[in-house]
């Protein structure tokens, strides 16, 4: 008996409702497989076939999918309160995820302050180092100072600090743009230039910013000390970061470090910060991977000497309905929980070696593959048009997306965000569960191969490639 023959969808084949995709693609696009479970490192769409999650879907899923520990911790609070304002009632999943994030995080970071996301994370690193310049006479202080490029966010606070310039070009009637300076990119360095030599001239163009800007006037610097979807998981030295410290430092700007993907272990480290100990940020924020993605959740780390000051002059001028909430506390509590039975922060470390070997190993052989970068399990490889020029291919063609397309065929799922409309060259991110194995690592360098493999024949016979 033959098997029935998929179900096609499409974009806006339904009167009202249907797919969140109808704000994205027009309608008669095609829709993507629907999921039907999870399990570790492994997706099944409705027709039951399998893909290999690459990316831990939106570079979130690090303790794999379908945890029965975290399931039960999940129905377990369900069960008791599922939602308690936090300013009237304490949790104790609150206070016990508070007590085991600060106390992996270290020395300098004392309190934490957990909302829904990421965006939220950001907004709220901001707005806590405005408010502690207020209330410690330094009300002068406004401007945040970021990359370029660079991803804080959707929300129009985080969005003042990203440096995307077609974002930008949209809302930026909406907001006050922040200063931006360049960001430390690796694989394209202007003519005349090292990669160390590039990184201590970006950290030049920071205090050369914050001078021409009034020191007086800045309040922080924020960056992704190893870069996602912006930057393709750029790594800079441990001179650049004791440079950028060093300059804030003299001129009283806070650091801030936006770890919402680099954070909770993926780099090796259970933050990425614990790779430069001599340049420790103010502020950390973290998301994605720290509930990973058995809930929505976000956090922002904090040292007393700040929380106190605003807490002592009448409390954060800031909250959300749903920060703190008991639900989403206990379940990433039992996450991070699992980071800590699975010893999976040290696995990131090993794991992420063994990837990076198998990535060099397929841009070898690749033609369009032009760059392995990265740290533990936060990677990514550069898709160019030319090895031997670095020439990019055509913003229109959209590599990163033609890539996803080929690896659904292929069994291997591939998350992607343009950033700058690709102005800054086609990332694609490799950043797979902290929990997969020696062998899912090289089934995943199989599939991938095999998607590169026909992205390069549809750039072939496109002639994108002379």
């Amino acid at each position: 008996m033959n098997n029935p023959a998929p179900i096609v969808r499409t974009v806006g084949d339904t009167p009202q409702g249907g797919t969140v995709l109808g704000f994205y693609a027009p309608k008669g696009a095609p829709r993507p497989p629907r999921i039907a479970r999870g399990e570790g490192v492994f997706l099944w769409d409705a027709d039951g076939k399998r893909y290999l999650d690459a990316t831990a879907g939106a570079v979130v899923a690090n303790i794999g999918h379908g945890n029965p520990r975290v399931l039960a911790a999940m129905t377990e609070q369900a069960a008791k309160v599922s939602f308690a304002y936090p300013r009237f009632f304490e949790s104790e999943h609150n206070i016990a995820l508070a007590d085991r994030v600060c106390a992996m995080a270290g020395e300098g970071f004392d309190r934490a302050f957990f909302v829904s996301g990421g965006s939220e994370a950001n907004e709220s690193a901001i707005k806590l180092a405005r408010q502690y310049a207020v209330v410690t006479g330094q009300g002068s202080r406004s401007k945040v100072i970021s990359r370029d490029p660079s991803y804080h966010g959707s929300t129009l606070g985080a969005l003042a600090v990203t440096g995307d310039a077609n974002t930008l070009g949209l809302y930026g009637p909406m907001i006050r743009s922040m200063p931006k300076v360049p960001a430390p990119l690796s694989y394209r360095v202007p003519e005349g230039h090292t990669v160390a030599s590039f990184e201590m001239a970006c950290a030049d163009a920071l205090e050369q910013a914050i001078l021409r800007e009034g020191p007086e006037t800045v309040l922080a610097f924020i960056l992704e000390p190893i870069g996602g979807l912006s930057t393709g998981a750029v790594v800079s030295s441990a001179a650049y970061f004791e440079r950028v410290r060093q300059i804030c430092d003299r001129h009283g700007v806070l650091v801030i470090y936006d770890e919402i993907m680099s954070g909770a272990g993926r780099t090796g480290a259970f933050l990425a910060a614990h790779h430069w100990p001599a340049a420790r940020p103010d502020l950390v924020t973290l998301a994605k991977g720290l509930a990973a993605g058995y809930t929505p959740l976000g956090c922002l780390l904090a040292p007393d000497r700040i929380v106190d000051a605003v807490a002592g002059s009448g409390g954060f001028v800031h909250g959300h309905t749903y920060f703190t909430n008991p639900l989403s506390c206990a379940v990433a509590h039992a996450v991070v929980d699992e980071v800590i039975r699975q010893d999976l922060i040290a696995r990131a470390r090993d794991r992420g070696e063994l990837l990076m070997a198998r990535l060099r190993e397929i841009a070898a052989r690749s033609p369009i593959v032009g760059d392995v970068r990265g740290k533990g399990l936060l990677t990514a490889i550069e898709i160019v048009a030319d090895k031997s020029t670095r020439r990019q291919l055509p913003v229109a063609f959209n590599a990163p997306a033609r890539l996803t397309e080929h690896g659904l065929k292929h069994g291997i799922a591939l998350y992607n965000r343009r950033a700058n409309l690709g102005a800054f060259g086609d990332f694609q991110m490799i950043t797979p569960p902290l929990t997969i194995s020696e062998a899912e690592i090289d089934t995943l360098a199989e599939l991938l191969q095999k998607s590169l493999a026909d992205l390069a024949d549809e750039i072939a016979r496109k002639g994108l490639a002379a």
